[in-house]
């Protein structure tokens, strides 16, 4: 990797990681340049604009690290009931990057970026769209061995899902991670309800 290819991954990952815990209209290109130290041309060499770099953060840090916590878990899923669950699970409780108290980053940037920018919303939707076929997609396998009940409409429960996942990673930005342990207890109950 050159010299440019490594200052210009720093820049992605600590922008990533000023903006998950500010939020991304309160980061400032100065913030940014005062927390990687590079100078202004080295930051406008890399990214034409603020929302330049913010979506090469998305496609370049925040969609591959999402991907495997999110999709590739239930790509090799043969039991969707637990599938679901352990993904969900590792989601809240095992990715070493993500807090209560900040929430998701992806679900923090849908929100606040989706009604302003239709390119961000349009980066942000690539992953989630993938998440919910993927859980659509396991419940259907699932469908298939008898395990859940054939009346089971997997994309709207994929929809459900993701709706819950954010919601609680909402409130844990203000209950805290106790919230989680609750929430897990219902999705568990919820997904048994569907074999």
């Amino acid at each position: 990797m050159s010299k440019a290819e490594i200052t210009r991954k720093m820049i992605l990952q600590k922008s990533f990681d000023l903006i998950y815990r500010q939020g991304y209209q309160a980061t400032s290109i100065d913030t940014i340049l005062a927390t990687t130290q590079v100078t202004k041309g080295a930051f406008f060499y890399h990214f034409k604009s603020k929302d330049d770099m913010g979506l090469a953060m998305i496609n370049e840090i925040v969609y591959p690290g999402m991907y495997e916590t999110l999709v590739k878990p239930l790509q090799l899923a043969d039991s969707p009931i637990q599938d679901i669950y352990t993904m969900m699970k590792n989601l809240l409780f095992k990715v070493p990057f993500m807090t209560a108290k900040y929430g998701c980053p992806v679900v923090n940037l849908i929100e606040e970026m989706s009604p302003v920018n239709e390119s961000f919303k349009k980066a942000l939707l690539k992953l989630t769209d993938q998440w919910q076929s993927a859980i659509a997609q396991n419940l259907e396998m699932g469908k298939e061995k008898g395990e859940i009940r054939a009346d089971v409409d997997a994309g709207q429960v994929a929809c459900f899902v993701i709706a819950g996942y954010s919601g609680i990673r909402n409130m844990g930005k203000a209950a805290g991670a106790g919230c989680y342990e609750i929430f897990l207890q219902e999705f568990k109950n919820y997904l048994n309800r569907l074999s």
